[in-house]
């Protein structure tokens, strides 16, 4: 399974290449991610809870990098054995370009293949997850440099009397 995507994070692009050579900041970008620990030279270990559709399993993998140029490109890639549930590898090529705005523009193309009962669940089930995989750990970067995104109703800038659910707005009351 193969997918490609950008995002504009409001950073510079050596802070965002340095935060993604972080295992605390990899700790909290991965969804599901447990513990990780290591280092960008000699790689990462980690323990990552996950559920795919019916399948729950604790992957316990490696994550190395390589093709490592600062503040603008760099290749991770990943295994993880999720015991009988089976396996799961692949790697992503991250680039990293200024923005018109004095952010970062992150693009990325990724390689995913999985085994045993995950793969048994299906492409198109296997695929939506996957790309929720890695939109889920894109937004949590993001999140770590501009912090969690604006409420889109109901937010603090509303008055306390508009605070309403849907059926107090149907209703009249809160």
């Amino acid at each position: 399974m193969q997918m490609s995507d950008t995002r504009e994070i409001q950073a510079a692009p050596s802070d965002v290449y340095a935060a993604l050579l972080d295992p605390e900041v990899l700790k909290n970008c991965v969804p599901g991610a447990q513990e990780v620990s290591g280092n960008p030279m000699d790689g990462y270990e980690a323990t990552v809870v996950q559920k795919v559709g019916p399948v729950k399993a604790t992957f316990k993998g490696t994550v190395t990098m390589s093709d490592m140029v600062e503040g603008q490109n760099l290749t991770i890639a990943g295994e993880g054995k999720g015991g009988a549930a089976g396996f799961a590898k692949g790697s992503a090529s991250v680039t990293f370009s200024a923005s018109d705005n004095g952010g970062t523009v992150l693009a990325y193309d990724v390689d995913a293949k999985v085994g045993g009962k995950l793969a048994q669940l299906g492409s198109r089930l296997i695929d939506g997850f996957a790309k929720k995989m890695a939109d889920q750990f894109f937004s949590n970067l993001q999140q770590h440099f501009e912090g969690p995104a604006a409420p889109e109703e109901g937010g603090e800038d509303t008055p306390e009397g508009e605070k309403k659910g849907w059926l107090g707005r149907l209703t009249g009351r809160e």
